[in-house]
């Protein structure tokens, strides 16, 4: 059982793209889809699609990875800032960019997931989910 299905998300986006691969698959839930949908927004993925096997009540989320005109893959590194045991929240007048605006700080506010730019726009704070660069 997973207990912390955010940073296992984002730490297999990580590992997949540091080995290649070119699709990664995880268990569906709605906050999975939309935290990869604004992965997508951000250029960090190409295509993200739910799956679901015949015969089985069960869907999955099937995430394509992204990578640039040399082959590398556009996550560099993430870092995961709320956790089960510490939620870290953030004002957003303090949602500051990441490695000069060349990553993304993902949050989840009342107006559904937002990266640190969009956050910042609409006035919306909320749960600092992670940075990726």
């Amino acid at each position: 059982m997973i207990t912390d299905r955010v940073g296992d998300f984002i730490i297999r986006l990580k590992n997949a793209g540091a080995i290649g691969a070119e699709t990664v698959t995880v268990p569906f839930s709605k906050h999975l889809e939309e935290i990869a949908n604004k992965l997508k927004d951000l250029g960090f993925v190409s295509r993200v699609e739910t799956v679901k096997k015949p015969g089985s009540n069960f869907s999955s989320l099937e995430v394509t990875l992204a990578y640039d005109e040399k082959g590398q893959h556009k996550i560099h590194d993430v870092k995961r800032i709320s956790k089960p045991g510490r939620r870290m929240y953030v004002p957003a007048r303090e949602a500051h960019t990441v490695k000069n605006g060349l990553g993304a700080r993902v949050i989840s506010t009342p107006k559904g997931i937002l990266s640190d730019k969009e956050a910042r726009k609409v006035r919306a704070g909320g749960e600092n989910l992670f940075e990726v660069w």
